[in-house]
């Protein structure tokens, strides 16, 4: 069994132990095959949750702003589609903010 560490640096640096008999170059591909598969789900989730909160701007007749600000500040009712509007909205948040991570990683 090797282990490898990878010290991997920009602006902040961070150590990856890897226990493992492959060489190095199968670990840096499986990451890289990894990190691929999940830009790929990020942008798909990305795509789902924009049509569903873009649905929901033209139903309320509200951009995305001024709909989290309203909701935030309790100004749009108990109705369960203002819910279902700021769940949609923290998935694309969340999303957009992965995808953002993933395309700034390279190996």
């Amino acid at each position: 069994m090797k282990w490898y560490t990878l010290l991997i640096g920009i602006d902040m640096s961070f150590t990856l132990n890897i226990e493992t008999d492959f060489s190095p170059q199968e670990v840096c591909e499986a990451i890289r095959s990894a990190l691929e598969h999940e830009k790929h789900v990020a942008k798909y989730k990305v795509k789902r949750y924009s049509v569903i909160c873009e649905d929901f701007e033209i139903k309320f007749g509200y951009s995305a702003n001024e709909l989290r600000e309203r909701f935030e500040a309790g100004n749009m009712g108990d109705e369960s589609d203002f819910f279902d509007w700021y769940a949609a909205k923290r998935g694309l948040d969340h999303w957009n903010r992965r995808l953002e991570i993933i395309s700034g990683i390279s190996l």
